[in-house]
């Protein structure tokens, strides 16, 4: 009997070995993004792109009349945070944001989330977290690699993109250090500027500077738009509104010509 209990804890013992012996995750060296990253382990190997989040909501949509200018909202969280109903009332306008999403997992989700509703007119808002390395570190040029897939998606289905830009971010408040310090003012400023470009090179896109009307004379979001320093309070989303309405009614137009 005791030889047996000794060959039965065997493989526990080396199985523990083994674990013991595995590197840990590095850290981004952000305390806060290391906690973030871990708690959505489940979702990174589960549901990468987090297909299942508007599954039920995709499916009980009703197809919009020819007439109707149906418009998705995509992207991260400053999406997903926004009221469309409140801020656009009586608008075919969608939202389709998603918290903490960055441009690879928008990727796996635009035909379900985008091409499959037919909308007229996507307005994209990514790359705040791409660059906080939420999913990882990234470099700018697969940012805007995954930048141009999605508008090419778009094309394929005469689909008009808004290509929104970057957000500026602010370290002015004990809440917005990490926020700031994750994300680079000059990268937020390179992806502006490529977006900018290729916006130029492509004219079934539009941009939206958001940008413009938030940053302040230090290159910093306003300290009153967000008290994060990064998500748009209610006097945020009041400038962003006109904004995007002017860009949507400019899409429009363009798409009906």
């Amino acid at each position: 009997m005791r030889c047996r209990l000794i060959i039965c804890a065997v493989p526990v013992v080396l199985t523990l070995a083994a674990l013991a012996q595995q590197p840990s995750i590095p850290s981004t060296g952000y305390p806060g993004l290391d906690q973030y990253r871990a708690s959505r382990i489940a979702i990174f190997t589960d549901d990468f792109g987090q297909l299942v989040r508007y599954r039920e909501a995709n499916a009980v949509l009703k197809p919009s009349a020819p007439s109707e200018s149906l418009v998705v909202f995509f992207g991260d969280s400053i999406t997903d945070l926004w009221h469309l109903d409140e801020y656009f009332p009586g608008k075919s306008y969608i939202n389709r944001g998603i918290g903490g999403q960055t441009t690879p997992q928008m990727l796996i989700r635009f035909r379900q989330d985008v091409i499959d509703l037919h909308p007229k007119v996507v307005v994209i808002l990514a790359g705040t977290n791409d660059i906080a390395g939420n999913t990882g570190p990234m470099r700018l040029e697969d940012i805007e690699a995954n930048y141009a897939s999605l508008a090419e998606l778009a094309r394929a289905h005469d689909i008009k993109v808004i290509y929104s830009s970057v957000l500026p971010v602010h370290n002015y408040t004990p809440r917005s250090q990490d926020m700031f310090a994750q994300r680079s003012p000059t990268k937020i400023l390179e992806l502006n500027r490529w977006l900018q470009n290729y916006v130029a090179a492509h004219t079934d896109c539009l941009y939206l500077d958001y940008f413009a009307a938030m940053v302040d004379d230090k290159g910093l979001l306003k300290r009153d738009l967000a008290e994060d320093g990064l998500h748009p309070n209610a006097a945020g989303y009041k400038i962003m509104v006109p904004l995007a309405e002017a860009a949507i009614e400019t899409a429009l137009g363009t798409q009906h010509r």
